[in-house]
């Protein structure tokens, strides 16, 4: 009877290793199985999505540079230069525009609401910036105040990369007279429904107009510096 008994222990005992050394092999494949997913979401460079929601994209380089930021108008980004953000607020949503150090040089934002009187007060703008400095181009429509108007502008930018943007170098020029940036050209819509072009000299003054009114008056303006007309041609000058 004993030598049933012994049998049947030694039995047990060797169903017990068997089922531990099952155990310890499902739980190692376990965690092979779980590294080897992870290696394979670290190694993968690609993905396909219907749908991303999110209030915030950066697209950066492999070393952490910053070169584009799609936000909303809460997490909207600063300025920033040289990956380094300054605080500058701006309540509109959109996208930024990074250069090669991390420094902005462009945009689009872009808003629109009705104000508390129920009128539409809404714009856009696309800009394109000289290297560390600000807008040299931009496209820009405004519907505020009852009135509306949209147009192409060229700039140009005062030199000097010590700027950029709000740097004391700016307020030096202010107080010289000389502004950091000085509308050129101008080609749009008027806020008088004008399709028109105008010329500015290196001081921004008007110089030259080429206007169409809704009416279908066209006109060609040559100004002096105080913005008088000196000669208009039209339709019917002889």
């Amino acid at each position: 009877m004993s030598n049933g008994i012994d049998v049947l222990q030694a039995q047990v005992a060797q169903l017990k290793r068997s089922q531990r050394r099952l155990t310890l092999g499902y739980a190692g494949f376990g965690v092979l199985a779980v590294a080897a997913l992870m290696m394979g979401a670290t190694s993968q460079r690609s993905a396909s999505f219907d749908v991303i929601d999110a209030q915030r994209i950066n697209i950066k380089e492999p070393d952490g540079t910053l070169r584009l930021a799609i936000s909303n108008r809460t997490l909207f980004p600063g300025v920033l230069i040289h990956n380094k953000e300054q605080p500058h607020p701006r309540p509109m949503a959109g996208m930024l525009f990074f250069n090669d150090e991390g420094t902005e040089n462009g945009g689009l934002i872009y808003n629109g609401s009705l104000d508390k009187n129920g009128k539409p007060s809404s714009g856009m703008s696309l800009t394109f910036d000289r290297y560390q400095q600000d807008q040299q181009m931009q496209l820009l429509g405004v519907d505020e105040a009852g009135t509306h108007s949209a147009g192409l502008t060229f700039n140009d930018v005062a030199d000097g990369l010590d700027r950029p943007f709000f740097s004391k170098r700016d307020e030096a020029l202010h107080r010289n007279g000389v502004p950091a940036i000085t509308e050129r050209v101008f080609l749009g819509k008027s806020d008088a429904r004008d399709a028109m072009l105008t010329l500015r000299d290196g001081q921004g003054k008007p110089r030259l107009e080429l206007v169409v009114t809704p009416a279908g008056d066209a006109k060609v303006r040559f100004l002096d510096e105080n913005g008088n007309a000196t000669r208009e041609l039209s339709a019917d000058t002889r």
